[in-house]
């Protein structure tokens, strides 16, 4: 038999009422006292019934990203069933995610599932599409940082830090001096089609991206929680190989782009982080880009807009 292993779950609602643990586990639940920096908490209605029977109140808390703010709670330490339990408790409204408490330990906790919904300070890293390359308005990038600063111009930011041409390799060696002076709440990695390229020479002189996705990963969710920054993955796109061409020694392929989206799909799903899928926008839709790869103007607006609908 698999023994159960331990698990600690940031609370700061109604997981922490001895009823509902009760309800849930069979018994109250170990817990010591915690609390989660840079956060606020703001009102979320709650429509199953199951769940308002249980708490016994149909509005609960969720959590909001503020620079400065802290929100006090307790960690309670759960079994596997436990866990289970209460994941089976939480509404769609909420995703499990690892974050950092002010001790600097790591938790579970309950977040929006809307990743981009509670976030204030937005990095992007990424290639030349999350660049805006062949759009001279900055592609879904500015688009998503128009709408989001425009919500709250004093407290929200969003920094494009995409360098064209990157591989998430490059990002994770590049990411972690960029985080600090910015003060992000959330790291949003466009995952762009070159790690899925394929060097016509000298293969052994570039890394294939697809072997190192799970290690590049990992480590920028690493990167992500040291700075208690939520990862979300986004990409890629979709390719139009009828109309790409060998770029810059490189070559891409629809398999290989089909095999990227599945590896960062299934390692964001194992981990529990989130994962936005933007390929279908463009799928099927030459004509939103201008050469196989890059969306047009307004490819990146279509992008903008699913992005919009995904995430917030």
């Amino acid at each position: 038999m698999t023994e159960s292993r331990p698990h600690t779950l940031f609370s700061f609602g109604t997981l922490l009422d001895e009823r509902v643990q009760t309800a849930l586990f069979g018994r109250p639940v170990p817990s010591s006292a915690a609390s989660l920096a840079g956060h606020t908490t703001r009102p979320l209605a709650i429509t199953d019934q199951s769940v308002i029977a249980t708490s016994g109140i149909d509005v609960h808390l969720t959590l909001e990203r503020k620079l400065g703010a802290t929100v006090e709670g307790a960690v309670l330490h759960l079994t596997d069933e436990d866990l289970a339990a209460a994941d089976a408790y939480e509404v769609d409204d909420y995703v499990r995610r690892r974050v950092l408490l002010s001790s600097g330990e790591s938790a579970w906790a309950y977040l929006d599932a809307k990743p981009l919904r509670p976030a204030a300070r937005v990095v992007i890293v990424g290639d030349s599409i999350a660049y805006g390359r062949c759009d001279p308005q900055g592609g879904w990038a500015a688009r998503l940082a128009a709408g989001h600063i425009a919500e709250n111009e004093t407290e929200h930011r969003v920094f494009n830090l995409a360098i064209p041409g990157s591989t998430l390799i490059d990002v994770c060696e590049q990411t972690p001096a960029l985080l600090a002076a910015r003060r992000p709440d959330t790291l949003l990695v466009a995952a762009g089609i070159n790690d899925s390229a394929l060097p016509l020479a000298a293969p052994q002189d570039r890394p294939d991206g697809l072997a190192h996705i799970a290690d590049s990963l990992a480590s920028l969710a690493h990167t992500a929680q040291s700075h208690n920054a939520r990862l979300v993955v986004m990409g890629p796109t979709w390719v139009d190989e009828t109309r790409t061409r060998d770029y810059e020694g490189l070559r891409f392929t629809r398999d290989r782009a089909e095999a990227l989206r599945e590896s960062i799909r299934t390692w964001c799903a194992q981990n529990h982080v989130d994962h936005l899928d933007m390929w279908e926008p463009l799928s099927g839709k030459a004509e939103l880009l201008v050469d196989g790869l890059h969306p047009t103007p307004e490819g990146h607006e279509a992008l903008a807009q699913h992005l919009d609908v995904v995430s917030r």
